[in-house]
């Protein structure tokens, strides 16, 4: 624990890192891409928080495993490189003792996603209209036509909304 530091400092970091993981979760949906500069924002924050509160090695431990196992899971096809990336970001964010429950909150945080996605696959219709003018009418126009097709669901959505709820929730 770093002696004499401003007790909102900590706060801080984890507002900047969940901004990031917004971020992410956004251009996960508008581009199916998550940045590596997004990851290394949310990874650069909670290791520097993890620093401030004392616990660096064990979160330099948990990340370690959770890349580990996050990119067995992208071998077998399962998971994107950027949300291997953005997983072991959030390993250096939350204390270990919160990464089994951030884990399953994301895990539960896909199942939403996957079941809106089937819901409204059946739901949406083909596009009507010319393409529209305005960048979140068009992202909205390509997230239909993805959900209409089958696409991949936007995992970035599930990792940041996991994460935001255990970090909102646990108070850490």
């Amino acid at each position: 624990m770093v002696p004499n530091i401003p007790p909102i400092l900590p706060d801080a970091l984890a507002l900047l890192a969940l901004l990031g993981l917004a971020a992410a979760a956004l251009n996960d949906v508008a581009l199916r891409r998550i940045p590596n500069l997004l990851a290394a924002v949310v990874a650069l924050a909670g290791l520097a928080r993890q620093v401030l509160v004392g616990a660096p090695a064990i979160a330099l431990l948990a990340a370690g495993c959770m890349l580990l196992g996050a990119t067995l899971l992208w071998l077998r096809g399962v998971l994107g490189g950027g949300d291997v990336k953005l997983l072991a970001a959030t390993g250096l964010l939350l204390p270990a003792a919160a990464i089994p429950a951030m884990l399953l909150a994301t895990a539960l945080a896909g199942g939403m996603l996957a079941i809106l996605h089937l819901a409204l696959r059946g739901w949406l219709g083909g596009p009507t209209q010319p393409r529209p003018a305005g960048t979140l009418r068009r992202v909205l126009r390509c997230e239909a036509w993805r959900i209409r097709r089958g696409a991949p669901l936007p995992y970035g959505v599930a990792i940041a909304a996991g994460t935001a709820f255990v970090m909102t929730g646990a108070g850490v």
